[in-house]
């Protein structure tokens, strides 16, 4: 099976280029022109670890390729576009650290430096925390968390002072407005002034457990968990992780280990067993096990999670593989004229693919973490 798995990782890869990658559905069914993403970023994170763990140096190369094709030398990064102030933006900077330390082109540090002035100048709400987009005013997503805070915690510690308290702030505030205490699992999205239509006029809170939504907090607290170097702060974003993934757990389909795409709602007619939430869900449980956050049993946990992944969610025609059942997005408010109301029916509703990088992306890294302990 790994040397399947390889061969997938190799082929995707291959057919790639800097401006055209074969992993960015989103971009493939609209036309577009390849762009500074997120989808990219996740996938060039996943393939820098992998690298780092096989010693393989195509796949760095390939990553740092790509970033290499949009930092310009003042540091400046084609088709970033500031001034929309998009969260999502920021996560492909996370691919910087890693390009700067293999080549020592200062162009890295100065994109960096690009993203942390644009963080510096992201709208946020009264408490604080980040608003999504601006086109989003007064919103907090789970997915935002992910997009935002690892790659914060990165600059801080290679380029900054160590300071993590607002990312600590910041998860913080989504843990005390964004959890439910009955399931102990989050909401994807809060409106702090109550006025969108998807949000509860009283709580502001979205109306369902996205996995997916849930997938990037968890692998969110799993790289802050490793990346921060300070104790105190380490020691708080454990305790949040460790007790999303006692609840999440709770959730998993007892045959293949897997979750579903509306979390607890397991078997209701339309619902499915969604890949990019629970391949996230097996890295994040994996690395937490070996980073000593949580109890061994969990490293099992998401190694379940992964066999089921191999065995419902992947195909094969001879030497070729694809990854299946990915949920190709889902969002809050109006997109393109399609209200997205947060609604089971909603989730439900949205195209399902193969081979996109945010589902692609996180197996890759749940395989890293398998590798590890084989």
């Amino acid at each position: 099976m790994y040397e399947k798995i390889d061969r997938y990782i190799d082929s995707l890869v291959e057919r790639s280029t800097p401006s055209r990658t074969v992993w960015n559905q989103e971009i493939i069914r609209d036309g577009k022109e390849g762009h500074w993403n997120y989808i990219d970023g996740c996938m060039l994170t996943a393939l820098m670890a992998l690298s780092g763990l096989t010693g393989k140096d195509a796949y760095a190369d390939f990553a740092e390729r790509v970033v290499d094709h949009y930092v310009r030398e003042d540091g400046s990064i084609a088709t970033l576009e500031i001034d929309k102030h998009r969260l999502d933006d920021v996560n492909e900077g996370r691919a910087l650290f890693p390009a700067w330390e293999r080549t020592g082109k200062e162009k890295y540090r100065k994109a960096a430096e690009t993203l942390k002035r644009m963080l510096d100048q992201q709208p946020r709400t009264k408490e604080g925390n980040y608003w999504h987009k601006s086109v989003y005013p007064h919103q907090v997503w789970l997915d935002g968390v992910y997009m935002a805070q690892p790659f914060m915690a990165l600059y801080e510690r290679e380029f900054g002072k160590k300071d993590y308290a607002d990312i600590l702030s910041q998860v913080r505030n989504v843990r005390r407005h964004m959890r439910d205490e009955k399931t102990g699992l989050y909401y994807h999205g809060y409106d702090e002034s109550r006025s969108m239509y998807w949000a509860d006029p009283e709580t502001g809170l979205s109306r369902c457990f996205w996995l997916r939504a849930i997938g990037w907090f968890s692998i969110a607290l799993a790289d802050l968990a490793e990346i921060i170097d300070e104790e105190k702060s380490r020691a708080e974003i454990a305790d949040i992780f460790r007790e999303l993934m006692t609840a999440v757990a709770r959730y998993a389909d007892p045959a293949t280990g897997l979750y579903w795409q509306v979390v607890d709602q397991g078997g209701r007619e339309g619902n499915y067993l969604e890949s990019s939430g629970s391949s996230m869900i097996a890295y994040a449980m994996m690395k937490g096990a070996r980073l000593g956050i949580l109890a061994p049993e969990f490293r099992e946990k998401g190694k379940k999670t992964f066999e089921g992944l191999c065995d419902r969610c992947l195909t094969f025609n001879g030497d070729e593989m694809g990854l299946n059942h990915i949920c190709l997005v889902a969002g809050l408010g109006d997109n393109g004229g399609k209200p997205r109301d947060g609604s089971y029916e909603y989730y439900i509703s949205e195209p399902v693919v193969s081979d996109d990088a945010k589902g692609v992306a996180p197996f890759v890294l749940a395989y890293t973490e398998v590798r590890r302990f084989a």
